[in-house]
């Protein structure tokens, strides 16, 4: 009697039924019933007033007999709308605020979060085969993936799908392009750039084709979710997922020649091809460009950053090839540690806290020209402080033919300007 004389008090007071509802809890007047539902629920003894107030909320139990009509089940999610009156519940449910304005939940990883990147991107990726030969002679198809970035038929893709490392295309550049609804295109391939490995496929369609969005590279982080999607093995609409391993993989880490390439590394299943195929992040965004594995080992996957592949598209569309400034340096990004492991070696090399490190210079080349020596330390270039091999390469940008200075410490610290006139790379440099 104690108990139902304190439930009427708080159903006759000026609370809000929340307010009431809580404080049950806090007296004990809950008790859990884990065989009503497999999510928590909570058993609770209400009064006639309080449960009229909140009958749109709260469940009556089929199993209880008939005397314990004051029963009722509350649910686990109910504790979480909060002191608010019931109509509050529903904007908690929608993902609105108070404002009626919806709500992004941040970083937010649920059961559909791989499952709706994926549909998201997935009508926008295509399977890409071609017929290769060689002298006249036939070298079977070459299959790989792509995805569509524009509606007007653009597709992104990778130039060893479409080129084959330079031999010749018996379908002179023309390759067959397959959509996941089972549409079929002669594509035509408009751009591409061995260098990067990057290509530009065309079709033409006169019904709409979808797309897949282009999000951006530089804020992903080592343990990010991502998702490679594909055809592998010729086995269209396939998805795999996995995490980000590394965010700046350089092509020198992995054995491969020419001028500098930075990669995401990724534990995602690639396989034959999935090049060129995207890797696409939980907000299904295209991230990358899926490129290469280790065929000696699971789980190292490689793609090209969106944001590099974003640069070259533009150099495509406004001169038709990617144009690359050359200085003829080989250069090591410095860090307090090396520096200082660089100085206990040899007293001499000079007090920096960074830069970056001249290791070789290119007989003949525009920075031997200059007077670049081995050992050099570039602090600054074309006025700006340089830390890294990446600012260095943002500033020149695509400047060819146009003089830029670079303040370099040497042993001692020897202090020298020197001027320096990049000119274009070769390609297959």
């Amino acid at each position: 009697m104690k108990r139902f004389r304190f439930l009427r008090k708080l159903s006759n007071s000026n609370e809000k039924p929340f307010t009431a509802v809580l404080a049950l809890a806090a007296a004990g007047f809950f008790s859990s019933n884990e065989t009503t539902s497999s999510r928590t629920s909570i058993l609770v003894s209400l009064p006639d007033p309080l449960k009229d107030s909140l009958k749109d909320r709260l469940v009556r139990p089929a199993f209880l007999p008939a005397d314990q009509s004051q029963l009722y089940i509350f649910p686990s999610s109910f504790a979480r709308i909060g002191l608010d009156s019931p109509g509050n519940a529903k904007k908690e449910g929608s993902g609105e605020d108070d404002d009626g304005e919806k709500r992004k939940c941040c970083n937010c990883f649920g059961r559909d979060t791989i499952a709706n990147a994926a549909a998201t991107v997935g009508p926008a990726v295509v399977n890409i085969s071609v017929s290769r030969g060689f002298h006249g002679l036939s070298a079977g198809r070459s299959i790989g993936s792509g995805t569509i970035i524009d509606a007007d038929g653009t597709i992104l893709t990778c130039a060893h799908v479409v080129d084959f490392q330079g031999l010749s295309i018996s379908s002179k550049g023309k390759v067959d392009v397959t959509m996941q609804d089972g549409r079929v295109f002669e594509g035509t391939v408009v751009n591409a750039d061995l260098h990067s490995d990057i290509a530009i496929v065309k079709i033409k369609s006169r019904t709409p084709l979808p797309t897949a969005k282009l999000g951006t590279s530089n804020k992903l982080r080592p343990g990010d979710w991502v998702v490679a999607m594909g055809c592998p093995l010729s086995l269209q609409n396939t998805i795999t997922a996995g995490i980000v391993s590394c965010v700046d993989r350089k092509s020198s880490d992995l054995g491969l020649g020419g001028m500098r390439r930075e990669y995401l590394q990724t534990d995602c299943a690639i396989n034959a091809g999935n090049s060129g195929g995207p890797l696409v992040n939980v907000d299904g965004e295209v991230v990358g460009v899926n490129i290469m594995k280790v065929l000696a080992a699971d789980g190292l996957g490689f793609a090209v950053p969106i944001d590099s592949v974003t640069k070259i598209i533009d150099h495509f569309k406004n001169r038709g090839r990617v144009i690359r400034p050359w200085l003829g340096l080989k250069m090591l990004d410095l860090n307090d540690m090396v520096v200082a492991q660089l100085q206990e070696r040899d007293p001499s090399f000079p007090k920096v806290n960074k830069g970056v490190l001249v290791s070789m210079v290119t007989p003949g080349s525009p920075a031997d020209r200059a007077g670049f020596h081995p050992s050099d330390v570039v602090v600054e270039f074309d006025g700006n402080p340089v830390g890294t091999i990446k600012e260095i390469i943002d500033i020149m940008g695509d400047n060819i033919g146009k003089q830029l200075n670079a303040v370099v410490k040497r042993a001692n610290d020897v202090t020298a300007t020197l001027s320096v006139i990049p000119e274009e790379a070769n390609p297959d440099m």
